[in-house]
Protein backbone atom coordinates (compact mmCIF):
# COMPACT_ATOMS: atom_id res chain seq x y z
CA UNK A 1 0.00 0.00 0.00
CA UNK A 2 2.04 3.14 -0.99
CA UNK A 3 2.42 6.04 0.99
CA UNK A 4 0.73 4.32 3.89
CA UNK A 5 2.85 5.25 7.22
CA UNK A 6 3.35 2.92 9.34
CA UNK A 7 3.48 3.17 13.36
CA UNK A 8 4.21 1.03 16.21
CA UNK A 9 1.55 0.83 18.82
CA UNK A 10 1.72 1.74 22.17
CA UNK A 11 3.00 -0.91 24.35
CA UNK A 12 4.10 -3.07 21.44
CA UNK A 13 7.67 -3.40 20.53
CA UNK A 14 9.18 -0.72 18.17
CA UNK A 15 10.09 -3.26 15.91
CA UNK A 16 6.25 -4.65 15.81
CA UNK A 17 4.60 -1.86 12.84
CA UNK A 18 1.61 -2.24 11.25
CA UNK A 19 -0.25 -0.09 8.71
CA UNK A 20 -1.90 2.58 9.93
CA UNK A 21 -4.27 3.09 6.87
CA UNK A 22 -5.12 -0.52 6.51
CA UNK A 23 -5.81 -0.40 10.92
CA UNK A 24 -8.00 2.44 10.16
CA UNK A 25 -9.89 0.59 7.19
CA UNK A 26 -10.74 -1.90 9.37
CA UNK A 27 -11.82 -0.52 12.57
CA UNK A 28 -14.52 1.70 10.12
CA UNK A 29 -15.35 -1.75 8.71
CA UNK A 30 -15.89 -3.48 12.40
CA UNK A 31 -18.00 -0.19 13.58
CA UNK A 32 -20.05 -0.24 10.26
CA UNK A 33 -21.01 -4.02 10.86
CA UNK A 34 -22.07 -3.31 14.83
CA UNK A 35 -25.17 -1.98 12.59
CA UNK A 36 -26.06 -5.37 11.13
CA UNK A 37 -27.39 -7.58 13.92
CA UNK A 38 -29.70 -4.82 15.07
CA UNK A 39 -31.60 -5.21 11.50
CA UNK A 40 -32.73 -8.61 12.55
CA UNK A 41 -35.06 -6.26 15.49
CA UNK A 42 -36.72 -5.16 12.82
CA UNK A 43 -37.57 -8.53 10.79
CA UNK A 44 -34.67 -7.88 8.02
CA UNK A 45 -31.17 -9.77 7.62
CA UNK A 46 -31.72 -12.70 10.10
CA UNK A 47 -29.32 -15.17 10.17
CA UNK A 48 -28.10 -14.48 6.96
CA UNK A 49 -26.98 -10.72 8.01
CA UNK A 50 -24.93 -12.37 10.92
CA UNK A 51 -23.28 -14.62 8.11
CA UNK A 52 -22.52 -12.04 6.19
CA UNK A 53 -21.28 -9.82 8.78
CA UNK A 54 -18.52 -12.68 9.53
CA UNK A 55 -17.13 -12.94 6.06
CA UNK A 56 -17.37 -8.97 6.16
CA UNK A 57 -15.37 -9.16 9.25
CA UNK A 58 -12.78 -11.94 7.97
CA UNK A 59 -12.45 -10.13 4.74
CA UNK A 60 -11.41 -7.18 6.93
CA UNK A 61 -8.86 -8.63 9.02
CA UNK A 62 -7.55 -10.26 5.67
CA UNK A 63 -6.99 -6.97 4.27
CA UNK A 64 -5.09 -5.70 7.59
CA UNK A 65 -2.55 -8.93 8.06
CA UNK A 66 -1.82 -8.69 4.33
CA UNK A 67 -0.03 -5.19 4.75
CA UNK A 68 2.01 -6.08 8.19
CA UNK A 69 5.24 -5.13 6.59
CA UNK A 70 7.96 -7.70 6.78
CA UNK A 71 11.00 -4.75 7.03
CA UNK A 72 9.51 -4.42 10.62
CA UNK A 73 9.63 -7.88 11.48
CA UNK A 74 12.88 -9.13 13.55
CA UNK A 75 12.23 -12.40 13.85
CA UNK A 76 14.88 -14.74 15.67
CA UNK A 77 17.65 -15.60 12.55
CA UNK A 78 19.57 -18.56 11.32
CA UNK A 79 22.03 -19.87 13.55
CA UNK A 80 19.91 -19.04 16.87
CA UNK A 81 18.66 -22.13 18.87
CA UNK A 82 14.79 -22.76 18.53
CA UNK A 83 13.38 -22.14 21.57
CA UNK A 84 10.66 -25.56 22.35
CA UNK A 85 6.90 -25.79 22.60
CA UNK A 86 4.32 -28.01 23.39
CA UNK A 87 1.05 -26.34 21.50
CA UNK A 88 -2.51 -28.00 20.96
CA UNK A 89 -2.59 -29.30 17.28
CA UNK A 90 -4.74 -30.85 14.86
CA UNK A 91 -4.13 -32.82 11.55
CA UNK A 92 -7.02 -33.74 9.44
CA UNK A 93 -9.36 -32.10 11.74
CA UNK A 94 -7.84 -34.76 14.52
CA UNK A 95 -6.77 -32.77 17.75
CA UNK A 96 -3.18 -33.73 19.46
CA UNK A 97 -0.83 -32.30 21.74
CA UNK A 98 2.70 -31.29 19.04
CA UNK A 99 5.54 -31.34 20.66
CA UNK A 100 8.87 -29.14 18.73
CA UNK A 101 11.05 -31.74 20.40
CA UNK A 102 9.88 -34.64 19.35
CA UNK A 103 8.99 -33.63 15.61
CA UNK A 104 12.67 -32.81 14.97
CA UNK A 105 13.48 -36.06 16.51
CA UNK A 106 11.84 -37.48 12.90
CA UNK A 107 13.88 -34.72 10.58
CA UNK A 108 13.90 -30.95 10.51
CA UNK A 109 10.46 -29.11 10.67
CA UNK A 110 9.41 -26.22 8.42
CA UNK A 111 7.69 -24.26 11.14
CA UNK A 112 5.38 -21.35 9.88
CA UNK A 113 3.93 -18.91 11.64
CA UNK A 114 0.91 -17.15 10.35
CA UNK A 115 -1.83 -13.99 11.38
CA UNK A 116 -5.62 -16.47 11.28
CA UNK A 117 -6.67 -19.35 10.00
CA UNK A 118 -9.26 -18.49 7.13
CA UNK A 119 -7.93 -15.03 6.44
CA UNK A 120 -7.21 -14.53 2.92
CA UNK A 121 -3.64 -14.69 2.60
CA UNK A 122 -3.59 -17.38 5.31
CA UNK A 123 -5.88 -19.48 3.33
CA UNK A 124 -3.28 -19.43 0.17
CA UNK A 125 -0.40 -20.15 1.90
CA UNK A 126 -2.29 -23.00 3.83
CA UNK A 127 -3.00 -24.37 0.06
CA UNK A 128 0.70 -23.91 -1.26
CA UNK A 129 2.36 -25.90 2.03
CA UNK A 130 -0.10 -28.68 1.18
CA UNK A 131 0.43 -28.86 -2.38
CA UNK A 132 4.24 -29.29 -1.23
CA UNK A 133 4.13 -31.09 1.43
CA UNK A 134 4.97 -34.56 -0.12
CA UNK A 135 7.92 -33.14 -1.67
CA UNK A 136 9.16 -31.84 2.16
CA UNK A 137 8.24 -35.07 3.34
CA UNK A 138 10.38 -37.14 0.59
CA UNK A 139 13.21 -34.54 2.03
CA UNK A 140 12.77 -35.84 5.12
CA UNK A 141 10.68 -33.08 6.29
CA UNK A 142 7.76 -31.88 8.32
CA UNK A 143 5.66 -28.96 8.48
CA UNK A 144 3.63 -27.02 10.94
CA UNK A 145 2.22 -24.29 10.87
CA UNK A 146 1.12 -22.05 14.00
CA UNK A 147 -1.33 -19.47 14.54
CA UNK A 148 -2.83 -16.83 17.32
CA UNK A 149 -5.65 -16.09 14.95
CA UNK A 150 -9.08 -17.68 15.25
CA UNK A 151 -7.59 -20.70 16.87
CA UNK A 152 -11.20 -21.87 17.57
CA UNK A 153 -11.26 -23.38 14.36
CA UNK A 154 -7.58 -24.53 13.95
CA UNK A 155 -9.00 -28.35 13.46
CA UNK A 156 -11.21 -27.31 10.87
CA UNK A 157 -8.67 -24.99 9.07
CA UNK A 158 -6.18 -28.26 8.65
CA UNK A 159 -9.10 -30.26 7.05
CA UNK A 160 -10.62 -27.87 4.58
CA UNK A 161 -7.35 -25.72 4.32
CA UNK A 162 -3.75 -27.60 4.76
CA UNK A 163 -6.22 -30.52 3.24
CA UNK A 164 -4.95 -32.95 6.14
CA UNK A 165 -1.66 -32.69 5.04
CA UNK A 166 0.39 -31.32 7.97
CA UNK A 167 -0.10 -30.13 12.04
CA UNK A 168 -1.69 -26.92 12.68
CA UNK A 169 -1.06 -25.38 16.17
CA UNK A 170 -3.09 -22.96 17.97
CA UNK A 171 -1.14 -20.34 20.15
CA UNK A 172 -2.98 -18.53 22.15
CA UNK A 173 -2.00 -15.22 22.93
CA UNK A 174 0.89 -15.41 20.70
CA UNK A 175 3.12 -17.04 23.53
CA UNK A 176 4.86 -18.95 21.35
CA UNK A 177 5.11 -16.39 18.51
CA UNK A 178 6.59 -14.13 20.86
CA UNK A 179 9.48 -16.45 21.80
CA UNK A 180 10.39 -16.42 17.95
CA UNK A 181 10.15 -12.62 18.29
CA UNK A 182 7.16 -12.91 15.31
CA UNK A 183 4.76 -11.44 17.82
CA UNK A 184 3.17 -8.48 16.29
CA UNK A 185 -0.29 -6.63 18.02
CA UNK A 186 -3.39 -6.52 15.97
CA UNK A 187 -6.60 -4.99 16.11
CA UNK A 188 -8.45 -4.69 19.39
CA UNK A 189 -5.07 -5.17 21.27
CA UNK A 190 -4.97 -8.72 20.37
CA UNK A 191 -1.50 -10.22 19.77
CA UNK A 192 -1.55 -12.24 16.29
CA UNK A 193 2.08 -13.63 14.84
CA UNK A 194 3.46 -12.14 11.39
CA UNK A 195 3.80 -14.37 8.35
CA UNK A 196 7.02 -15.85 8.81
CA UNK A 197 8.42 -19.12 8.39
CA UNK A 198 11.53 -20.94 9.56
CA UNK A 199 13.57 -24.25 8.74
CA UNK A 200 14.53 -25.78 11.64
CA UNK A 201 17.16 -28.65 12.07
CA UNK A 202 17.12 -31.49 14.03
CA UNK A 203 19.76 -30.49 16.45
CA UNK A 204 17.16 -27.20 17.31
CA UNK A 205 19.29 -24.59 15.15
CA UNK A 206 17.43 -22.15 12.84
CA UNK A 207 18.28 -23.04 9.18
CA UNK A 208 16.52 -20.16 7.67
CA UNK A 209 14.42 -17.52 9.18
CA UNK A 210 12.15 -15.89 6.39
CA UNK A 211 9.36 -12.65 6.92
CA UNK A 212 7.06 -11.73 4.03
CA UNK A 213 3.58 -10.95 4.04
CA UNK A 214 2.93 -12.29 0.65
CA UNK A 215 2.94 -16.04 1.60
CA UNK A 216 4.32 -17.45 -2.10
CA UNK A 217 7.85 -17.15 -1.35
CA UNK A 218 7.80 -18.98 1.89
CA UNK A 219 7.12 -22.17 0.49
CA UNK A 220 9.99 -21.46 -2.29
CA UNK A 221 12.50 -20.33 0.29
CA UNK A 222 12.23 -23.27 3.05
CA UNK A 223 12.17 -25.61 0.03
CA UNK A 224 15.33 -24.51 -0.53
CA UNK A 225 16.86 -24.61 3.02
CA UNK A 226 15.48 -28.29 3.19
CA UNK A 227 17.48 -29.06 -0.32
CA UNK A 228 20.16 -27.89 1.33
CA UNK A 229 19.98 -29.62 4.39
CA UNK A 230 19.44 -32.68 2.84
CA UNK A 231 22.41 -32.25 0.25
CA UNK A 232 24.69 -32.06 3.30
CA UNK A 233 23.34 -35.00 5.18
CA UNK A 234 23.02 -38.03 2.68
Amino acid sequence: MAGCGHTAFEGAPTERTIDVDAFILFHHLETRLQLLPRADEYGIGGPQMTIQKKIAMSFGLGLLLAVIPAQGIAALQQGAKAPDFTLNAAQGGKPFSLSLKQTLKKGPVVLYFFPAAFTPGCTVEAHLFAEASSSFNRLGARVVGVTAGNIDRVAEFSRSECRDKFAVAADPGAKVAAKYDTAVQGPGKTMISSRTSFVIAPNGTILLSYTDSKPQAHIEKTMAAVRAWKAKHR
